[in-house]
């Protein structure tokens, strides 16, 4: 069996339909847990006090908002190379969940920065970057809709997809290129050292396991929602043409 059989709409329908309830499920489980285990069962940190619980939601969604535009990206290549329209429409489908990941980062962020750095912005450069990865979903969303041929509209969108991830990677990485930014280093780390402790990093890592899941889930229900559009569409048209 090969992986693009998936790219069969009707196959996709049948298969998301099984999943969608586990992955559902399993999101809301561990979103709730680790989000409850998180803000009330864990102490205030020495240095940030109850600032730092700010993590379980922050932490999750700045690395959803990265990794949404990612899958974008593999998404619309897969359209632009294979020319699968279930790629196009599930590029799609992600495109205003990962603009309100990148939302809550930056709003959550403000929320820890100002009693961190006394300001509720700074012209950091990840911050930077990450709000220019906001403006970069925006415009990919306002380009689906402005154009009406729905193939065009998936071409220029991954060409769009193709030069914001220039942004992503610099949100991911932009402490690492710039070391005078105000940004903390990363929460999660290979190096064991630059971790944070296991009191907090246990139920931060449930409540990525929740986001994640919880982004699959938000890009089946909406890529389902696509597709159904589009054979609304193609039925209206067949119509006005009988």
């Amino acid at each position: 069996m090969s992986i693009w059989e998936y790219a069969n709409p009707k196959k996709f329908m049948e298969t998301s339909a099984l999943v969608l309830p586990w992955v559902t499920g399993l999101a809301l489980v561990c979103v709730v847990a680790g989000l409850i285990w998180g803000f009330f069962l864990t102490p205030e940190d020495y240095k940030q006090g109850s600032t730092v619980k700010i993590i379980y939601l922050h932490v999750p969604a700045a690395m959803m908002a990265i990794n949404a535009w990612i899958m974008m990206l593999v998404a619309s290549l897969i359209w632009l190379i294979r020319r699968h329209h279930v790629s196009a429409l599930a590029a799609r489908a992600a495109a205003p969940v990962g603009l309100t990941f990148t939302l809550i980062a930056l709003a959550t962020g403000a929320i820890w920065g100002q009693p961190m750095w006394g300001t509720w912005w700074a012209w950091d450069p990840r911050l930077t970057s990450f709000l220019i990865l906001a403006l970069f979903y925006l415009g990919y969303i306002a380009l689906w809709e402005a154009v009406e041929n729905p193939d065009t509209a998936a071409d220029l969108t991954g060409v769009l997809c193709l030069v914001g991830s220039v942004f992503a990677v610099l949100s991911r990485y932009a402490v690492n290129f710039w070391n005078q930014g105000l940004h903390q280093g990363a929460s999660l780390s290979m190096d064991r050292q630059e971790n944070v402790s296991n009191v907090y990093w246990l139920p931060l890592v449930v409540c990525i396991a929740g986001f994640v899941l919880m982004f699959v889930a938000l890009v089946l229900i909406r890529t389902r929602t696509e597709i159904r559009l589009r054979r609304l569409k193609a039925l209206m048209a067949r119509e006005r043409l009988a």
